[in-house]
């Protein structure tokens, strides 16, 4: 266990030194190849489509698994050591969240609103030809609130109980549902890893919830962020994304904004005004959570010692 809590810690630190290397040989980019290899719809009769959502998404979470939990069942200590913070780094993105939001404000202020729109397209998957600069800036803060729990929170979490594997059969389920899980001609195809991926993120964007209430309590914006929570994080869909998009707006005083799906949150401040509220909500979210699971491991292992 005090070995996990050393590989948590190191884990952050590489990716804040190193952040996201751009690599065709990246593992997950290695796992979206092998998803856009088998997950096209067109290819099976549309009766057997479910079915082979369910097989393709035990393979592939399998596959992709399977070295990690290699490393930490065989790997020597030492060995462990050295490997694992790299791992569970290609697990979880941190600094890339940050830079994607940063690079759509830089853009809007160099480029003017075209570049903005451009840029934030790489980030989701709206339309964006029409949006102006406050729903340009909402598009990348909603990214980068909602995946405070899908890219740092739920890796860090299933490591915590699972090890490696835990941490990269996430990302692999999680990744299925970024490529498959939509209401179109994947839907089919997608059912099961959108209804994984759902149960998998229910426990830590809710535990993520709770840590960034108390965050804004300390700031004296508890009341504003828990009437964001109550009132509008069922507003976007899915079970979890909008828990901590709410919790930030509410307690940051923005408001997040879809046009034409859903409002979270209150302007009382422009996203322009807000938008180093909302970065420094998600650091201080992911270092409480991170604290509080190297203390958990290392009293674990202490206990499992006596």
């Amino acid at each position: 266990m005090a070995a996990a809590a050393v590989v948590v810690a190191a884990s952050l630190l590489v990716d804040r030194l190193l952040g996201d290397p751009h690599s065709r040989y990246h593992p997950v980019a290695l796992l979206g190849r092998f998803i856009g290899w088998w997950g096209v719809p067109a290819r099976y009769p549309v009766g057997l489509q479910r079915s082979v959502g369910f097989a393709g998404t035990v393979l592939t979470v399998a596959l992709f698994a399977a070295p990690f939990a290699l490393v930490e069942i065989a790997a020597p200590w030492y060995l462990y050591l050295l490997l694992a913070p790299f791992l569970l780094k290609t697990c979880l993105a941190w600094r890339a969240l940050e830079e994607h939001a940063a690079a759509v404000v830089r853009a809007l202020d160099d480029g003017g609103i075209d570049a903005g729109r451009r840029r934030v397209g790489m980030m989701v998957s709206r339309d964006t030809a029409r949006l102006d600069p406050e729903h340009v800036l909402s598009a990348a803060y909603e990214s980068m609130t909602e995946n405070l729990v899908d890219s740092i929170i739920s890796p860090l979490f299933y490591f915590g109980f699972f090890g490696l594997a835990g941490a990269a059969a996430f990302r692999a389920v999680n990744t299925l549902d970024a490529m498959l899980g939509y209401r179109d001609e994947r839907a089919r195809i997608g059912w099961f890893s959108a209804r994984a991926d759902d149960v998998a993120n229910f426990i830590p964007a809710r535990l993520t919830g709770l840590i960034l209430l108390a965050y804004f309590a300390a700031k004296g914006r508890f009341a504003p962020a828990w009437a964001a929570l109550r009132r509008d994080a069922k507003k976007r869909p899915g079970f979890n994304g909008g828990i901590p998009m709410a919790v930030i707006a509410g307690g940051v005083g923005v408001r997040l904004e879809k046009p034409g799906a859903y409002t979270i949150g209150d302007a009382e401040r422009t996203l322009a005004e807000g938008g180093a509220g909302i970065v420094s909500a998600v650091r201080a979210a992911t270092i409480i959570f991170v604290i509080f699971e190297i203390a958990a491991l290392f009293l674990l292992g202490s206990v499992s010692y006596t």
